[in-house]
């Protein structure tokens, strides 16, 4: 049986991650050796593409691929602006990445977005009812049982091209930690021929202007100074690059990126003045 992870906006409560675990293992062959864990996003289908991709960059280094399924429900109804008939959501997608990882979800937003270029085949399901509002108890959780009970031969699938997953352009933040460091869409790639360690960089963040030094990890500056520099998110050979303050965490306000621009959601623009 393969593991699942729930990468969803709804998983920081924990009823809503039991009726989820319930209702997968109700359609297991057998559940007494299910795998399901969960990462909680926010309502923003940035995010969730950021914290699939790391996910994505985990399994294919450390984990099996062949072994995983990632299920996302991240959907805030983005398809329309007026009352839905049965709270339908967006189309729901399998996708087989090169790797072997299975996902499913609805294509809501950027949610697939930041794996686009690793998929391998893309599919649509036809076969849920859209009938109800949490769809990721009541109708995914059994095209997620198939998946990890290796049953998506069973699925009555219908390829379709890459292209129906949207591109995401620009800047943007992809999620802030624990510790208040801004993990930006930003890579080291970007930076290259553009700036050098050392030099000084005016980050825009809606409305917030600060000046952020660029330095090769997060204790190349000295403490209380905001800096930009490669994290710990991302390609090994191409991290995406971070803006915090060193700290100490002794400080009477030990403020990191988070409190410098004014506690942006996560997803928000972030410009590069020249």
């Amino acid at each position: 049986m393969k593991k699942l992870i729930v990468v969803a906006d709804l998983a920081n409560d924990s009823l809503s991650c039991a009726e989820i675990k319930i209702a997968t293992e109700g359609f297991l062959k057998d559940s007494k050796n299910s795998n399901i864990s969960f990462v909680s996003s926010t309502p923003s289908t940035i995010h969730t593409a950021f914290l699939i991709n790391q996910l994505v960059e985990d399994i294919e280094m450390f984990g099996s691929p062949l072994e995983t399924v990632i299920f996302q429900n991240t959907d805030p109804r983005l398809h329309s602006k007026e009352s839905i008939d049965r709270a339908a959501g967006a189309k729901p997608l399998i996708i087989r990445l090169k790797s072997g990882i299975y996902l499913i979800g609805p294509n809501s937003g950027y949610d697939f977005s930041m794996i686009k270029y690793r998929v391998e085949k893309l599919f649509i399901y036809k076969g849920l009812n859209e009938k109800g509002q949490f769809h990721s108890r009541d109708l995914f959780s059994r095209l997620s049982a198939h998946l990890m009970d290796y049953m998506e031969d069973e699925l009555e699938l219908e390829d379709i091209e890459v292209d129906e997953i949207p591109n995401l352009s620009g800047y943007h933040i992809g999620h802030i930690d624990n510790f208040g460091n801004i993990k930006t869409t930003i890579t080291r790639e970007d930076f290259k021929g553009k700036y050098e360690f050392g030099d000084f960089i005016n980050i825009k963040i809606n409305k917030t202007v600060k000046k952020a030094k660029y330095v090769p990890n997060l204790f190349g500056g000295t403490p209380g100074e905001l800096v930009i520099y490669p994290g710990s998110s991302g390609k090994k050979d191409n991290r995406y690059l971070e803006i915090t303050i060193w700290r100490h965490f002794t400080e009477e306000k030990p403020t990191t990126g988070i409190f410098e621009f004014n506690f942006p959601k996560i997803g928000s623009e972030i410009e590069l003045l020249s």
